[in-house]
């Protein structure tokens, strides 16, 4: 069920969620090492778009703060056989009149592709936000040079809206960026579990 349209939304809620492979909890201090770690990767970089390089310090301040905005939802995805943080989902951006946010998620390395982390963790910061918070859109941007990570986004309902061509530079090389959404009323009917065409 959608939560009601009258209601002002937002993320000022940090909720924990748990999940058969992940817990997603807030981020805090204790979670920037990971990250640091995972910025090391060049594939985690690559993959994400990032040019910048943080020192820890600055991913703590950055962590220690993400409590105190309504506008964003920041969890850590914790493993729940190692109790290891292997990544990140963020809701973004969100729009209270519009009912629309972004959506990002980052796994801190390849060990943790494959495995259903990122699609479990997906489903369900994707579930908080339809039936519990009431956002209606939820929108995404993924790298042409990123087919998996597209994959699993059409695995779980988004849908491709268009190309931003040459939206990224990256080793001297320019790559699209692939819009993709999807709407509350889409999640309704299967709530992330929709088998990309093939």
């Amino acid at each position: 069920m959608i939560a009601a349209v009258s209601s002002k939304i937002s993320f000022g809620e940090k909720p924990t969620l748990t999940g058969d492979l992940v817990v997603l909890r807030p981020v805090g201090v204790a979670d920037a090492p990971a990250l640091a770690a995972a910025a090391l990767d060049p594939d985690v970089d690559r993959l994400t778009g990032t040019h910048t390089r943080f020192s820890l310090e600055a991913l703590e301040r950055w962590y220690s703060s993400r409590a105190e905005h309504d506008d964003r939802l920041d969890l850590a995805i914790v493993e729940r056989a190692t109790g290891e943080s292997v990544g990140e989902v963020v809701l973004t951006e969100l729009d209270v009149h519009n009912r629309s946010c972004s959506f990002r998620i980052a796994l801190f390395g390849r060990r943790f592709f494959g495995r259903g982390l990122g699609t479990e963790a997906s489903r369900m910061i994707l579930g908080y936000a339809f039936e519990t918070v009431g956002v209606h859109r939820i929108e995404l941007e993924v790298y042409a040079f990123n087919p998996r990570a597209q994959r699993v986004y059409e695995k779980i309902g988004f849908v491709h809206e268009g190309t931003k061509r040459d939206a990224l530079c990256w080793d001297g090389e320019w790559i699209d960026a692939h819009t993709m959404a999807l709407l509350g009323d889409e999640w309704v009917t299967h709530r992330g579990h929709l088998r990309p065409a093939q």
